[in-house]
């Protein structure tokens, strides 16, 4: 690798150029305590030996706890209120339409790969859905595909064709963890054979929104991912894993989910019903959990006075926060023009929906478990290389991983 390549300057941070092939992998909903467990049965050998001569860190992700809203945090480095993503599903005021936010045309900044990949770096970005890929690849001079559509990825598009013969996997179903592993296994043939100076690896949830840490389900992914990382180091990569968000159980001690429906409980507050609920955790993939998340955005009617309903939403059991707009975009970094007039935020152990009529909640075959919330906000940061020059005392956050993988462990 070149040792004359610029220092990058994006989004007001500096990154030095990589002296080894560098990996950012973010983990789908990855609780702590997922590697915590994992690590104390002894299925995670490649872990093992980074806490003892590596960097194991705790960060905190951004809020809303969902996934859109943090890949692209770690892609550019910023939080939301920069970026502009601030749900995987928002309310568009200037239309009064409800979108998905998987279109560039939200994202209000550039991301490091397409920088890095403009200054002259190798890049490839492998996603696990196709709701992320276009986000993480606008702008992208390089290779990004996801495994959900690998068996469409062009050359003219993705930077690459014929994937599924180069990872040697079928396509694997959405709704698996097969999806997550493809994800990884693409990373390791991309290294083996293009050795990409950046990469980005981000996986799926479906494991952790089924199955608590511990579990035979868990560990075994978690042994998985454990041996795609040892291939990576094996490689010679420099390995900043991280995650997205946290996961936490969501469900009474009767198994059944512990939900405020908002819209419900509003029609009895207010005695009205043009109060618009908007559930930024919505995507199309909702079967696992029902669209049910510990985050919601409410639009008023001017007649409505937000502190008062924040006031009495507080009061709620359940409730961990409600605020204004301006409340929330100033304590949560989130971009004002594109958040509800009030901001509520669920405990670790209850979720948010609009109506019990509206969720469908048939696809559940175990007990809940979502995020979206502070409840969820803590996530590991594990780099596979020392770095004594980080400031002790830092607040981590999980878009960090890319400025700590290039500026303190190469």
């Amino acid at each position: 690798m070149s040792q004359t390549r610029p220092l990058l300057r994006v989004n007001q941070r500096s990154y030095r150029s990589p002296r080894h092939p560098t990996v950012v992998v973010c983990v789908d909903g990855c609780e702590p305590d997922y590697l915590a467990q994992a690590l104390a049965t002894g299925r995670m050998p490649w872990l093992r030996s980074v806490v003892d001569k590596g960097s194991s860190l705790l960060a905190d992700c951004a809020l809303p706890s969902f996934t859109n809203p943090n890949n692209l945090s770690i892609v550019t480095g910023v939080p939301p209120s920069v970026h502009g993503i601030s749900g995987n599903y928002f309310l568009d005021t200037t239309t009064g339409q409800e979108q998905m936010m998987n279109d560039p045309q939200w994202l209000c900044c550039p991301t490091l790969l397409a920088e890095a990949a403009q200054a002259g770096l190798s890049v490839a970005v492998v996603t696990a859905k196709d709701k992320l890929r276009r986000l993480l690849g606008h702008g992208l001079q390089g290779i990004c595909f996801s495994a959900e559509c690998a068996d469409q990825a062009r050359l003219a598009s993705h930077g690459i064709e014929e994937v599924l013969k180069l990872v040697g996997q079928p396509l694997p179903s959405v709704y698996s963890a097969a999806l997550s592993e493809f994800v990884l296994a693409a990373g390791v043939r991309l290294m083996q054979t293009r050795r990409p100076d950046l990469m980005y690896l981000s996986t799926t949830d479906f494991v952790q929104h089924k199955h608590a840490p511990g579990t035979p389900q868990a560990e075994a992914f978690f042994a998985m991912l454990d041996g795609y990382m040892a291939q990576l180091e094996a490689l010679g990569c420099v390995i900043a894993l991280t995650a997205d968000h946290g996961m936490q159980a969501k469900s009474g001690t009767d198994g059944r989910p512990q939900v405020i429906y908002l819209s419900d409980w509003l029609r009895q507050h207010l005695q009205r019903e043009d109060v618009r609920v908007i559930l930024p955790i919505t995507d199309p993939y909702v079967v696992h959990h029902g669209a049910l998340g510990s985050f919601a955005a409410l639009y008023l009617p001017d007649d409505v006075h937000a502190q008062s309903l924040c006031n009495a939403l507080w009061a709620l059991p359940g409730v961990d926060a409600a605020m204004t707009r301006a409340q929330a975009a100033q304590a949560l970094e989130l971009p004002p023009e594109r958040i509800g007039d009030v901001l509520v935020l669920a405990d670790r152990h209850t979720v948010l929906g609009s109506t019990a009529s509206r969720h469908d909640l048939s696809g559940l075959d175990a007990p809940l478990r979502s995020h979206g919330g502070r409840g969820e906000q803590r996530v590991p940061l594990i780099v596979n290389r020392p770095t004594p020059r980080l400031e002790r005392d830092r607040r981590l956050r999980n878009f960090d991983a890319f400025d700590i993988a290039l500026n303190y462990a190469q």
